[in-house]
């Protein structure tokens, strides 16, 4: 009786109260009620809503493509941010913790008492009708969202799959005028209750402001609001057009209308509106006002599309035919969702704290925002199979998000693999990066190679076609495009010739920023690695001759007398690498610039030879043979040196992705126990649970895909069969696999809380001993027990040849 009255205790709580106080519900949960666990309990979607980590915060289903929350006026990349800014709207539509420019935001809705019950008293501009929130009101747990409005007026929101409820309570009967929405200051009372008519207006935008032009018609007799609008991707080519369908509940309609800028009138009841004259951005829009509320609220209920506006309206009426009586079961669908999708990891904490299990899951919750499931809303084709979007971006992604749904939900993976053949066979491309159903910019090489052959050395073949799969990354080894700049690789002349891809290359070919010449030479060969692995498993040897010889291409931009100086000061390092010209000659970039030590690199603003990384971070990125690199670094000693040294002079961007295979090399050298030590430096210094606990844009799960791996002591190699183990933050920790039903488990043997004994003096895996620093993906498909012995001295696991990982050097792999 006591377990089920806490258990009962427990979710009245998370039902009732704010997010940030999860931490502290999930202690209630004890070993009497260890059966009743729910992961629920230890997610905060809060977490990264400041600091740049641009998640989104409010409801969605897995891979939903309906995603609705609060959008504000300052760091909205997301949609919502707890940075103190404005809420401007409420969107149906968001992009999860990427960076660049705000992502879709379209179509926002806002609600409003207007002053003196005037309609031109209303505030429709998003500058005049910006309001704070209520830092107490907020509330965000999986599928459910809700915060109040300084005006009074509080906001909660549930989704399905393309349809958004959002339901408004007013403060009737309360003055309700007495704040003037955009600059904080007291406004004009309005008359009784009774006439008090709510409004709200539907905004013809996105976060972006990036409209083309859109529409917008407003039923007399209903309310009802629809049309769509033209809008362009926020890192990528082309346009796309997204069309809406919103209908209200609770309330008589009073009037409606449109408006423009300021001013709106009842008369006319549709409206189109432009890009405008010099493109000036014309804020326009419907409204529709309320009487004779129930209970003082509206709901609204908003069906999004990329087909038609009909279909708009038809996935809001089938999807939720009662937006009203059904708020609640919206809830519950999407917790028992998320609750399935989370219920594979378990962990016995043994001390360690509710935080870091609160990171763990938290992480694993964002990494399955993305890629969202658009299937039967591509306009361009229907191949009759599930069809996912929002790859963004794959260059972020394949190191260890797509890795983790591999392992957490491989079904889904698969289904992401079988859209990217399905785009290349529409579109003649692999994508690199896919927004909005828009091609997104290529940021290094063709990495979509890695993310399918990582699943194939993983042995997720089914319902994928391999042949074909061979061919797309063949096509983009071989064939470049006219617009390399968001598909396939540039400068293929250069590399098929020359082999590595010059500064201030000469390219007629195809076109796109000349820049990341280092940074593309490295990628290309991983790339080509991934080629030849894939041509080998499927008994093609003549691929895997050609382009295991190509990847060892990296090296022709290895410049052995190289120093690096930091302010003026000899780093004491020799060798790294260099661009290089088409005549051979070498090129310049200083080793650290690109770094946190010398300034971000971007695309667009400052494009250098590296991207986003500095030659120092770089260095590192040949995950196919750190044998080699090893050897031209001057052996294991001097490896690790400067591997220490990256990592602690400011060098290494733990904020950004290249650096993070780099925390894992030690076991290269025979040093696993310096990996475990390092990833300590980051967690939870740079990983926690406050809002501010990422140390970077999520970049669609990737922050999170990090930590879980480096949480749960099993991290990936992207592109190979490759676990490198390491001790879990946890005493133990299980994974069980949704496809084989058999449960992976890392069990900590002298686990220590305060994490004083970190090492591994020895392991066994069923009982029998295991030598080797690393493990396949065997391991969590066939499960079993890898037991790790800890210790507080490093000791000499791991650190033979023998039991290192598997690196490719002179046509041999060692290990």
């Amino acid at each position: 009786m006591a377990s089920s009255v806490l258990a009962m205790a427990i979710t009245t709580a998370l039902r009732l109260a704010p997010l940030t106080v999860l931490p502290t519900l999930s202690a209630l949960i004890t070993p009497a009620v260890a059966s009743s666990f729910d992961p629920l309990a230890f997610v905060d979607p809060l977490i990264g809503t400041s600091n740049e980590g641009n998640v989104f915060a409010g409801a969605s289903q897995p891979y939903g493509l309906a995603k609705a929350v609060a959008d504000v006026d300052g760091q909205n990349t997301g949609g919502f941010a707890t940075d103190g800014s404005n809420v401007t709207g409420f969107s149906t539509m968001h992009d999860s913790g990427t960076g660049g420019n705000p992502s879709l935001g379209n179509f926002p809705l806002f609600p409003q008492l207007c002053p003196g019950d005037e309609l031109n008293a209303c505030s429709f501009r998003i500058g005049d009708r910006k309001v704070p929130y209520l830092n107490d009101s907020l509330v965000a747990r999986p599928g459910y969202f809700k915060l109040g409005l300084r005006t009074g007026v509080v906001a909660e929101m549930a989704v399905a799959d393309r349809t958004a409820v959002m339901r408004f309570e007013f403060p009737l009967g309360g003055g309700g005028g007495g704040y003037a929405p955009g600059n904080g200051s007291a406004g004009a009372e309005t008359g009784a209750a009774a006439e008090q008519r709510p409004l709200i207006l539907l905004d013809l935008t996105d976060l972006w402001q990036s409209r083309q032009n859109a529409s917008v018609s407003v039923d007399a007799k209903t309310g009802r609001m629809k049309g769509n609008g033209t809008f362009l991707p926020s890192f990528g080519a082309g346009s796309y057009v997204l069309h809406y369908c919103v209908d209200f509940f609770g309330a008589e309609l009073f009037d409606s209308g449109v408006w423009v800028n300021s001013r709106a009138g009842t008369e006319p009841k549709e409206l189109f509106v432009t890009r405008g004259f010099n493109l000036f951005y014309a804020e326009a829009g419907g409204f529709v006002r309320f009487q004779n509320l129930v209970n003082n609220s509206v709901t609204a209920r908003v069906g999004v599309s990329f087909i038609s506006v009909d279909q708009a309206c038809s996935n809001a009426e089938k999807e939720v035919p009662d937006p009203i009586a059904g708020f609640s079961g919206l809830v519950q669908s999407a917790e028992d969702a998320w609750r399935q999708k989370l219920s594979p990891v378990s962990v016995v904490p043994g001390g360690a704290s509710d935080d870091l299990r609160v990171s763990l899951y938290s992480g694993l919750y964002r990494a399955m925002m993305s890629p969202q499931n658009y299937t039967g809303e591509n306009p361009y084709w229907d191949s009759g199979i599930p069809y996912f979007d929002s790859f963004y971006c794959i260059w972020d992604t394949f190191r260890v998000q797509h890795p983790l749904l591999t392992v957490i939900d491989p079904e889904a993976q698969v289904q992401m693999l079988a859209s990217l053949l399905d785009i290349y066979k529409h579109e003649g491309w692999l994508p690199d990066c896919r927004m909005s159903l828009c091609q997104g910019w290529t940021q290094g090489g063709s990495n979509a190679d890695v993310v399918l052959v990582d699943s194939f050395v993983k042995n997720l073949t089914t319902k994928i076609d391999w042949n074909l799969a061979l061919e797309a990354i063949i096509n983009d080894a071989e064939n470049e495009p006219l617009e390399w700049s968001h598909e396939g690789r540039g400068g293929l002349q250069s590399w098929k010739k020359l082999d590595y891809i010059p500064y201030l290359d000469f390219d007629p070919v195809g076109f796109g920023t000349n820049s990341r010449s280092i940074s593309r030479t490295l990628e290309y060969s991983y790339n080509d690695f991934c080629l030849a692995t894939l041509g080998e498993g499927l008994g093609r040897m003549d691929v895997y001759d050609k382009y295991i010889a190509r990847s060892a291409n990296w090296q022709n931009l290895w410049r052995a007398d190289q120093k690096s100086l930091i302010n003026g000061n000899d780093t004491g390092f020799t060798g790294f690498f260099q661009p290089k010209y088409l005549n051979g000659t070498w090129g310049y970039q200083d080793p650290i610039a690109c770094s946190a030590l010398a300034g971000f690199c971007s695309l667009t603003s400052n494009p250098s030879e590296t991207f986003e990384a500095s030659i120092w971070q770089y260095q590192f990125i040949v995950p196919q043979s750190i044998s080699t690199l090893i050897t031209l670094l001057g052996g294991e000693e001097s490896f690790l040196r400067r591997l220490d040294f990256f990592h602690t002079s400011g060098l290494a961007d733990i904020s950004n992705e290249p650096v993070f295979l780099t925390v894992y090399l030690y076991h290269y050298a025979g040093r696993p126990a310096l990996s475990t030590k390092r990833i300590h430096d980051y967690i939870p210094s740079s990983f926690n649970t406050g809002t501010g606990g990422l140390p970077g844009n999520d970049d669609s799960g990737t922050m999170g895909s990090f930590l879980f791996f480096s949480m749960i002591g099993l991290f990936p190699v992207a592109g190979q069969n490759v676990y490198l183990i390491s001790p879990p933050f946890f005493e133990e920790v299980s994974v069980t696999n949704p496809q084989t039903g058999k449960t992976a488990t890392v069990r900590n043997i002298g686990f220590d809380p305060s994490y004083k004994n970190l090492y591994v003096e020895s392991a066994t895996l069923n009982g029998k001993p295991w030598k080797k620093s690393w493990i396949t993906h065997d391991f969590f498909t066939e499960g079993g027990v890898l037991e790790l012995e800890l210790g507080g001295e490093e000791s000499d696991w791991g650190t033979r040849v023998e039991d290192r990982p598997p690196s490719w050097t002179a046509g041999t792999a060692t290990g």
